[in-house]
């Protein structure tokens, strides 16, 4: 199968969790980078970062249009989260790979179960304190820096566990700290940018961005609680794979 098939069909999926999710976009753009495309780890984390900061801005503009977007919460989350993500990017490298695939497990397994737990807000939480909304930014912002992963898949739990934001509005909101958090890590990133095959990432994009209305349009058929579950049993599915990986 050649590669620009194959990235049309990982662009698609990927654009559909975005779109109907709010996240899980970095974690399948990375693994089908490298093992459907052949990229090389670097390549394949900054390739990810221009789908992902593309697809979710073509999903935000969508979501933003229903009023699905707590601007000001989302801003909050990911100006809190920059500092504690430099820290923890910092630390990120004095710890073995194993340990990291571990953790990362770890944190998605225990964020899945909470949401398969919890029960919808009567109501979304707009009067949402900053000084909790920060302090959960900057926590998520630590995560992400230690784990290099990105926000979105770790975001939508956040919001809606901690803060009580109902799971259409969390995604709306995720997509918000995701288009923030990829454009700064992407600039970190500017001098890597042109190694990367074009007529492969190109396609994907593209793929991705008609998935991300796809799936925003699957996300106003779904009720949120089934949203919800659904993004929980992705979690878990991807913290059982990489639990898997870093043991064996």
């Amino acid at each position: 199968m050649s590669a620009v098939i194959l990235a049309l069909a990982a662009g698609a999926v990927i654009g559909l969790a975005l779109g109907a999710l709010g996240g899980g976009g970095s974690v399948l753009a990375v693994p089908a980078l490298i093992y459907l495309l052949s990229f090389s780890p670097v390549a394949a984390t900054t390739a990810s970062l221009v789908i992902v900061t593309l697809t979710s801005v073509t999903a935000l503009v969508a979501h933003a249009r229903e009023g699905h977007v707590r601007w000001r919460t989302g801003l909050l989350f990911a100006a809190a989260g920059t500092g504690p993500a430099l820290v923890g990017g910092a630390l990120a490298a004095h710890i073995s790979a194993a340990v990291l695939t571990a953790a990362f497990a770890v944190v998605a397994g225990a964020a899945a179960v909470r949401m398969l737990r919890s029960r919808q807000a009567a109501q979304d939480t707009v009067t949402v304190r900053p000084g909790r909304a920060a302090a959960a930014g900057a926590g998520l912002g630590a995560v992400t820096g230690v784990l290099g992963v990105g926000g979105g898949f770790l975001a939508v739990p956040a919001l809606v566990g901690v803060l009580g934001m109902r799971m259409r509005n969390a995604v709306g909101t995720s997509l918000l700290v995701i288009t923030v958090n990829s454009l700064a890590a992407l600039t970190s990133r500017a001098g890597t940018v042109e190694v990367l095959d074009w007529t492969v990432v190109g396609p994907f994009v593209g793929a991705a961005i008609l998935g991300a209305w796809d799936g925003k349009r699957l996300a106003a058929k779904v009720s949120g609680h089934t949203l919800q579950r659904i993004f929980a049993l992705v979690l878990l599915a991807v913290a059982a794979f990489m639990l898997v990986d870093a043991v064996l």
